[in-house]
């Protein structure tokens, strides 16, 4: 099929990071695809858990906020799922009852809105030496009313779309760690971390939607290894 911008269904827009981009945050990133760019914030650990939150564990705390205007239910729903996505990637045993602040500050939004915020998010993680499982990637798959299934829709497609997936995958550990603390701790290190649809896909479509994302994984892995590294070792590679 033919995309407004020429590309094939199962291809990429361009892909861009930049990480160490604020300096009074203990870790920062940019990512951009295509026209889509979000910058992703850490701060923290800070001593103390939030209210709710297990003490015994890190605790994740997202924040969101749009290019303009005001926090809606959109953007209440992405925090949500960017938290749980975060959690289950992060190893919240080695510093209990704390708090990491993750913001995500929307630049511009040209589709595939969330799995971009996710990928900052994790960069941004890495920039700060959070201790991390494994890297996560996210993508989005959208499915038109042919039942053709293409990835990393724009934001043109995207409101063409019946219906579309954001999927994050899992990939390696990425933070030198106990072993102890991963044994049995990590169900999710070759299947997929989240899945999110919105609109009606059958299952032949949200099968060819995993199949589409997955197979991307691998280029969005080596692209993220290839742009991020803790800013503590970056730091001692200067002074050395």
């Amino acid at each position: 099929m033919d995309r407004p911008d020429g590309r094939t269904p199962n291809q990429l827009r361009p892909l861009a990071c930049s990480h160490s981009v604020l300096h009074r945050a203990h870790g920062s990133a940019t990512w951009s695809q295509g026209e889509t760019k979000l910058l992703a914030a850490v701060y923290g650990p800070k001593a103390g858990a939030k209210k709710n939150e297990n003490p015994e564990k890190a605790s994740i705390e997202v924040i969101w906020k749009p290019s303009t205007g005001h926090v809606g239910q959109a953007e209440r729903e992405y925090e949500m799922i960017l938290k749980k996505t975060l959690e289950s990637i992060c190893i919240r045993t080695i510093y209990p009852n704390t708090t990491t602040s993750v913001i995500i500050q929307v630049v511009h939004d040209d589709g595939a809105l969330l799995p971009c915020a996710i990928n900052a998010a994790c960069a941004a993680l890495v920039d700060a030496g959070i201790p991390l499982k494994h890297l996560a990637v996210a993508i989005c798959c959208s499915v038109t009313d042919d039942n053709c299934v293409i990835l990393d829709p724009s934001k043109q497609e995207e409101k063409k779309a019946k219906a579309f997936a954001y999927l994050v995958f899992p990939n390696t550990t990425v933070s030198v760690v106990p072993e102890k603390l991963l044994q049995g701790s990590d169900p999710t290190a070759h299947g997929i971390i989240t899945s999110v649809t919105h609109g009606a896909m059958s299952v032949d479509n949200y099968l060819h939607c995993l199949e589409r994302g997955r197979a991307t994984t691998q280029r969005l892995s080596e692209f993220l290894r290839k742009n991020i590294e803790p800013k503590s070792i970056r730091e001692a590679s200067k002074a050395g």
